[in-house]
């Protein structure tokens, strides 16, 4: 179970987060939603101890959050972090390297599901195909929680849905949770157990999106967009 009780953080002047009081249970496919600027990024770089916040707490299974739990935790940045002169079978060898919970055989089934070639070198692959990558390495971890921050962003909608079907076979969620942030929410609406959705740094709502359904009547985008320009006028 990850906690997160009054977060703030603050780059400057810019609140990136206000106050965010979370708990995400384990199992769970959970997705971070909002508008540019909502603090999506900022809460998954918190909760996966690479970020450091103001004030507050967050608690991982009863523990602080710390670097340290960047070994229970495999995070997926939105940004291209990896060496580009890597080809794909060199960029396992180094999670290897660095993560002892790296299940190679586990990474290049996720590559060869999603059709990628361990010997193509990461500057050479297109954004897509570098996403499909970066995806197999981190779903190679064999980590109790995955975060991944824009997992679609600028990719097209049938590397999207090559993406979403390796996120549902190759997430054990007996004892994994998934929590990713997105704008693409169509893609991954029949994917998501529950949403969060942040305004301005703060949580405007978090819901299971059978009772959004089954209360509203509504898809997630029109809920979404209602929710966001109540909270804009509240």
């Amino acid at each position: 179970m990850i906690e997160l009780n009054h977060v703030k953080k603050s780059y400057g002047s810019t609140k990136a987060l206000q106050g965010v009081s979370l708990t995400l249970e384990t199992g769970k496919i959970i997705g971070i939603a909002g508008e540019n600027g909502s603090g999506k990024s900022t809460l998954l770089k918190s909760i996966a101890g690479v970020g450091k916040i103001d004030s507050g707490s967050i608690r991982i299974d009863g523990t602080a959050v710390s670097r340290k739990h960047a070994e229970e935790i495999a995070y997926l940045p939105d940004a291209d972090m990896f060496y580009s002169y890597f080809t794909v079978e060199q960029l396992f060898s180094y999670y290897r390297s660095q993560f002892a919970d790296f299940n190679e055989l586990k990474a290049k089934e996720v590559l060869d599901f999603l059709e990628v070639s361990p010997s193509s070198k990461m500057k050479n692959l297109s954004k897509g195909m570098r996403g499909r990558a970066k995806m197999a390495a981190t779903l190679g971890r064999e980590s109790r929680y995955y975060l991944m921050d824009e997992p679609f962003s600028g990719l097209d909608p049938m590397v999207r849905a090559d993406l979403v079907k390796g996120l549902i076979r190759f997430t054990d969620l007996e004892r994994q949770t998934l929590i990713l942030s997105t704008h693409e929410i169509r893609e991954v609406e029949t994917l998501l157990d529950e949403l969060v959705l942040l305004k301005n740094g703060k949580v405007l709502a978090h819901r299971h999106l059978d009772e959004i359904r089954d209360e509203t009547g509504m898809d997630m985008v029109e809920w979404m967009t209602k929710e966001t320009k109540a909270g804009a006028r509240g």
